[in-house]
């Protein structure tokens, strides 16, 4: 991967409520023009309508490479509800906007600098049901797990200001051999790599929970039940 790029957008959004009773979301997010300050909790102005999923020390900031939409709208059968959202960056609820990034070059662990802000890579992001209904499709969480365009998740070690334009530079690739395309197939795809799970289990710039779920893994024998993450 190269060592720099440019962030193509910054996008934040509020809570309203979304499809379910008692069902908030942020998901539909809208660029900013403006820089905008970046702390522990996030980027200032940006919520999260399920605190218990999203948000959070270790997903402070969201990643979306726009280098996806490309095979989106190759893949996915149109029309759809989904036909604009894929005109700009933000369909999939993302923070930040790249190109040239993506989860194959993209290691946990990675320290980027991105305006005057230095963020790590924490992890991937574990798609749910709501992009089911932001793309008026009853299976884009799995399509979106299966096909590891994910985007990933940053903890946030310098707060500082971000906005278009800005550069993202890398400073830091504590574990080179730790891609997040190879987290995922371990995770979901590969899902009985006993050794690449023990591996995963012990990476200490990785997320506790996904840590976690490697150790769980291994220890029972038996992969988790997607079902209500993906609304199935």
């Amino acid at each position: 991967m190269t060592n720099s790029t440019t962030l193509e957008a910054v996008l934040i959004g509020k809570a309203v409520p979304f499809r379910l009773p008692d069902t908030a979301s942020a998901i539909d997010k809208q660029p900013v023009g403006r820089p905008v300050s970046v702390g522990p909790a996030g980027l200032t102005g940006d919520e999260q309508g399920d605190r218990r999923n999203h948000g959070g020390p270790d997903k402070a900031v969201h990643h979306y490479p726009f280098d996806h939409y490309a095979a989106w709208r190759s893949d996915l059968p149109f029309p759809t509800a989904s036909t604009e959202l894929l005109d700009a960056p933000g369909a999939f609820g993302e923070n930040l906007a790249t190109l040239g990034l993506t989860e194959e070059s993209v290691c946990v662990g990675d320290v980027f600098r991105i305006g005057t802000a230095t963020l790590q890579v924490s992890q991937a992001r574990q798609p749910c049901w709501k992009l089911n209904h932001r793309f008026g499709m009853k299976d884009m969480a799995r399509r979106v797990q299966a096909t590891g365009r994910t985007g990933w998740y940053y903890r946030v070690l310098e707060p500082g200001m971000v906005a278009m334009g800005d550069n993202i530079t890398l400073l830091d690739r504590p574990l080179p051999d730790w891609t997040l395309a190879r987290i995922l197939r371990a995770f979901y795809q590969d899902t009985h790599d006993i050794r690449t799970l023990i591996g995963i289990s012990v990476l200490e710039p990785l997320a506790m929970g996904w840590r976690e779920l490697a150790r769980r893994r291994v220890e029972s024998g038996r992969v988790e039940d997607w079902t209500a993450r993906l609304g199935e």
